[in-house]
């Protein structure tokens, strides 16, 4: 690959997939919760969050960077408080990236989980409820196995989208080379640059590439889990 990206290239392809890695690794325990909550749960309030976790999918990508700005900024409520307490400062760093990224991308998985969940026999989990099983030991010994078909296609669709994730990046990571300048802002530099032109073609169809197979694989992942679970 290195005789054929330059370095900056492999730096750009490095750093999108560490970003959806991390974005994914963060917000799939929520994801789940969330999707749990929307479908077995009941509240005052219940529509409103369901609204709030998929707002991301109609707000423009740049306005959900600079709410981030807001909230994680060195003067905002918790970045202030990161700053503050413990020294850390989210924006313009790579975790940052990969906090943007995460939640642009959450959606999705709230999205294949809950159908995925909704597909889940109730009449199993009462059945272990009658036999004794706990709440916790019902959802690890039955639901979530049930469910997983679901939870690995919301992760790897969110790992794909998130290798393309543009406008929250950049408004709350920036677009710093070695930090936060993923595929697509290398793409987007490489277009504002005298004779960029092979270079952000290279970047566009690596792109274009690594999203193919995310799809693929999210679709062979939860065939191969279907088939196993109905073994």
């Amino acid at each position: 690959m290195s005789g054929v990206l330059s370095a900056a290239e492999i730096d750009a392809l490095r750093l999108s997939l560490e970003v959806a890695a991390r974005s994914v690794g963060f917000s799939l325990p929520l994801a789940v919760l969330a999707a749990w909550l929307l479908t077995r749960v009941r509240f005052p309030g219940r529509m409103l969050f369901d609204a709030f976790v998929h707002l991301p999918l109609v707000l423009p990508p740049v306005a959900v960077g600079y709410l981030l700005l807001l909230l994680f900024g060195v003067r905002g409520p918790v970045g202030g408080w990161l700053r503050a307490h413990f020294g850390i400062a989210v924006p313009f760093t790579t975790a940052g990236a990969a906090l943007a990224t995460a939640v642009m991308t959450f959606p999705l998985m709230v999205r294949a989980i809950r159908l995925s969940l909704d597909g889940v026999d109730r009449g199993l989990e009462e059945a272990a409820r009658t036999l004794g099983a706990a709440g916790p030991d019902r959802f690890i010994s039955i639901t979530l196995p049930l469910m997983l078909p679901g939870v690995l296609a919301g992760a790897v669709t969110a790992f794909a989208a998130g290798l393309g994730e543009f406008g929250a990046v950049i408004t709350f990571a920036g677009n710093v080379p070695g930090v936060t300048r993923t595929l697509p802002l290398a793409l987007y530099t490489a277009m504002q640059l005298p004779g960029g032109e092979r270079m952000a073609l290279r970047l566009a169809i690596l792109s274009f590439a690594l999203g193919v197979l995310g799809l693929l694989a999210s679709e062979l992942l939860v065939r191969r889990v279907r088939r196993y679970l109905g073994n």
